[in-house]
């Protein structure tokens, strides 16, 4: 199909709204651009479905990923948008939807909305709890509506305040795709009470994450992190600059055996996937000017802070491959864990020890990437295939291990039947069950509900439903109707929570 044929289908697509057309042929203009220099052994890598570029474009003129500090911007206001330092809710409000709609990513649309309890609530002082409902309320339903895309991520926790408190209430109650949301946990600081809000919102809209605070506050400096999009944790005044991601499964399918796999192929294929990383970086950087913007004039973001994301999924296959197993033995078996268990440490040690020119400190971030519309026949991250799930609790004992490497986003969905809605202190003890292993964060599908996980972000079933027929106002629907096919993200089984047991008494 030429170009002209694709604009022209574009144009005239009766399901797509005129921004979405606009999206649309600004994406096929970048790609008509030639590609960046690369090796032949990276080009026949990424051709032949080794590593991708995420279609990133061909030209990357900004970020993946931009988490700017809102704090800062509240507090100095901005020169470039005219904006004075904010003084109360109203102001504060007001500015951040001013922000949001200059603060790019990949897909044209802010993944970082801030720390919102933070940044807000030193401006709700001598404002009674209903006042600051109904503000936060009208603001949570402006963000769906004029940036609908489900990628967009508002962090909160994990002290108690109103602020967080509200949000929660909010969100409940609206059952909106966007805002994504992640509630940070710290079991030092966080009281149980409220984690059980956060469980029991779950219980009603699949929503919110529930982020293990302490082991991703580790990981970065003081200067701190955000957790977004999907799922994705990044230095905070700082971002992604790319994320390249690398097929475990065609990986296995070149090696001869599990030690040919480790010694010669695996090293090989992250080899050619940094050498792709370092191109896609050095464009964005010495390139596109992007690092000329005001967010960096006005100190909202740090050129320095950026780090490129190595992404990895189809785990499950290539664990499966190399042991020659079928391919539900991933996630049952001992021995297929221990294998995926050691393939995450060898790539951590790889990721560690290999610097790259625009790194955070000088290095990449090992992220385990959620799978993408187009993917067949392959499992998202290190995931269990869809349809052959454990139990919650086996689940979660066979990935725990892998979540301390991916220091730039680790998830499994859970899929838990709807009795959970009758006894939300399951999905609380589950929860906690799961950070207390390890798990870097905890997300789960209510089989019942009409608001479900794909990769990470969310989508409403009713939408895909009627999206071949009338299309949709949000941005994602049309991903997560192609991931419902592609990736069999319907096939998830629901399980049910087993009575007074978590991941840490199942042994």
């Amino acid at each position: 199909m030429t170009l002209q044929h694709r604009i022209t289908q574009i144009t005239r697509d009766p399901n797509l709204s005129p921004k979405q057309k606009s999206n649309f042929l600004a994406l096929e203009a970048e790609a008509s651009l030639p590609y960046m220099a690369l090796s032949d052994a990276v080009t026949e890598a990424k051709e032949s479905g080794i590593i991708c570029d995420m279609f990133e474009g061909n030209a990357p003129f900004k970020p993946r990923y931009v988490l700017p500090d809102y704090a800062k911007f509240l507090q100095n206001g901005s020169e470039y948008l005219e904006l004075s330092p904010v003084q109360d809710l109203d102001e504060a409000l007001n500015a951040l939807t001013i922000i949001y709609h200059h603060v790019p990513s990949v897909t044209n649309i802010p993944v970082y909305l801030g720390q919102l309890d933070d940044i807000l609530l030193p401006f709700c002082q001598g404002l009674d709890p209903e006042t600051i409902y109904r503000k936060l309320k009208l603001f949570w339903i402006m963000l769906d509506r004029t940036l609908p895309d489900a990628f967009m991520h508002v962090n909160i926790g994990p002290t108690d305040n109103i602020v967080c408190r509200t949000i929660l209430r909010v969100d409940a109650e609206l059952k909106q795709i966007a805002p994504n949301l992640t509630f940070m946990y710290d079991p030092q600081i966080t009281p149980d009470e409220l984690l059980q809000i956060a469980a029991s919102n779950i219980c009603e809209c699949s929503k919110p994450h529930i982020a293990n605070y302490p082991l991703h506050a580790n990981s970065f400096d003081e200067k701190g992190f955000g957790i977004v999009s999907c799922y994705n944790s990044l230095p905070l005044a700082g971002g992604a600059n790319t994320l390249v991601r690398i097929n475990l499964k065609e990986v296995a399918l070149k090696a001869s055996s599990v030690d040919d796999f480790f010694n010669q192929v695996l090293p090989h294929y992250c080899q050619l996937t940094y050498e792709l990383i370092e191109a896609r970086a050095k464009f964005l950087h010495e390139e596109s000017n992007f690092f000329n913007s005001f967010l960096v004039k006005e100190g909202l973001i740090e050129e320095s802070r950026f780090a490129p994301m190595f992404g990895i999924y189809g785990m499950a296959e290539a664990v499966n491959i190399l042991l020659g197993t079928p391919s539900n033995h991933y996630g049952h078996n001992a021995a297929a864990n221990e294998l995926g268990h050691k393939i995450s440490k060898a790539l951590d040690a790889i990721v560690k020890s290999t610097p790259v020119k625009y790194g955070y400190h000088g290095l990449a971030l090992l992220h385990s990437q959620g799978g993408m519309n187009v993917d067949k026949d392959v499992t998202p991250g290190v995931r269990i295939p869809y349809g052959t799930e454990p139990n919650p609790i086996v689940h979660i004992q066979a990935l725990a291990e892998h979540h301390q490497y991916y220091t730039s986003g680790i998830s499994d969905i859970l899929t838990i039947d709807e009795t959970v809605k009758a006894n939300p202190l399951a999905m609380m003890q589950l929860c906690k069950g799961a950070l207390s292993l390890g798990f870097r964060e905890f997300s789960a599908n209510v089989a019942s509900n009409d608001l479900i996980r794909v990769t990470g972000y969310m989508i409403k079933l009713s939408d895909i439903a009627s999206f071949k027929q009338a299309g949709s106002r949000t941005n994602t629907t049309w991903l997560g109707a192609e991931a419902a096919v592609n990736t069999k993200i319907l096939e998830r089984q629901p399980r049910v929570i087993a009575h007074e047991q978590s991941p840490t008494h199942a042994k």
